[in-house]
């Protein structure tokens, strides 16, 4: 086994179960941040939170004036309580991009300020429904929560009103020994990745001639927003950002309009017009270099991620992306693969070796 490639071990496993556990719904990403904070306080000169909640930590921040962040976003859909009927029925609202479908019979945890309440979607049993075309599909218009109250008054005492948060309880858990699965990897595995980078940098001694910024955002889910803030914020000279992609090889995906994306197969480097060629073909190059395997997906007008949002701000920034393909995105068996994780983690440690022996070449502010 090469002692330089970059495995995850059983200490890394229970910051992963860990952070994953927590919750980190849009606006509200405290307890994950703290989480992340604790972790990455051992590897970094500074630590810093901006006023919405991003978290950067600061690696070697005074010897250079240039700036290199690796970034993923914290946050994880969710939703509002939107409506409570006489009857005691919650109607709910998205924070993000959460998938109605997927919501009826699952478990949910409503936070109030009187502690967590549980609850269940509810949905009328089969027997009762009208058959065949008449009968009506999950909608955001018609999914309800149960919280065993008989009216509204009852709800309300138990301190839930307009505006609270909901999210689902479900846990990390391991298939078959390489399928990580939880709620929320979108994208806190990208938060676990650059956080296992920032851990190899400080172990193997990397001497930088740059500041590395360790920046995991919040607001994704909602419009960029965290990573819009920041980036004004630290004026970056370079953005290498994680998220995570679709794997189109389960049911039901078409692979033309998708791409060809299969988890196990490594890294996604991604083609679009914010990610800069000269970043995405270092990114290739050093994958090739050292014979890590890579996949292609082009997004075309821009990736729907924080690079977006880094790529256009300021001056502009050379930014590129790195996606982790992922099943059942936005749903609460989110599935990445191990390999993939470790493949990522080294590729973006590599790359920016590269950049240290050659940092004239990219950093021309």
């Amino acid at each position: 086994m090469d002692k330089t490639y970059y495995y995850i071990n059983a200490e890394d496993i229970k910051f992963l179960q860990k952070y994953l556990n927590s919750v980190s719904p849009s606006g509200y990403e405290s307890e994950s941040q703290n989480i992340w904070k604790n972790y990455i306080k051992n590897y970094v000169n500074k630590i810093t939170t901006d006023l919405y909640g991003t978290v950067v930590g600061i690696l070697n921040p005074n010897n250079s004036p240039y700036k290199l962040i690796i970034e993923a976003h914290v946050d994880e859909i969710s939703w509002y309580v939107n409506y409570i009927s006489h009857n005691g029925m919650i109607y709910v609202s998205r924070n993000g991009g959460i998938d109605h479908q997927i919501a009826t019979s699952k478990k949910i945890v409503i936070h109030t300020k009187q502690g967590l309440i549980y609850g269940v979607f509810g949905w009328p049993a089969i027997h009762t429904r009208k058959a065949s075309s008449e009968e009506k599909s999950p909608n955001i218009d018609n999914i309800f929560i149960d919280v065993g109250a008989h009216n509204k008054k009852e709800v309300e005492k138990m301190g839930i009103h307009v505006g609270c948060l909901i999210t689902y309880p479900d846990q990390f858990f391991i298939i078959n020994k390489n399928y990580f699965v939880c709620r929320s990897l979108d994208n806190k595995i990208g938060g676990f990745i650059i956080s296992q980078v920032l851990k190899k940098i400080v172990q193997d001694k990397i001497n930088l001639k740059f500041g590395l910024y360790v920046v995991n955002s919040v607001q994704e889910e909602v419009g960029l927003k965290g990573a819009k803030i920041i980036s004004n914020i630290l004026n970056p000279n370079i953005v290498i950002v994680t998220d995570v992609t679709h794997d189109t090889s389960t049911p039901m995906i078409d692979k033309k309009i998708h791409g060809d994306i299969k988890c196990g197969c490594g890294p996604v480097i991604v083609y679009s017009t914010s990610i800069h060629r000269n970043l995405r073909e270092l990114l290739i190059n050093t994958a090739n270099k050292n014979k890590l395997s890579f996949q292609h997906l082009v997004t075309s007008i821009n990736t729907g991620t924080d690079t977006d949002a880094f790529a256009y701000s300021n001056k502009g920034v050379l930014s590129a992306l790195i996606s982790i393909p992922l099943k059942y995105m936005h749903t609460t068996v989110e599935m990445v693969h191990k390999n993939d994780v470790e493949k990522t983690v080294q590729l973006i440690f590599e790359t920016i070796k590269e950049i240290n022996h050659n940092e004239k070449n990219f950093f021309i502010y």
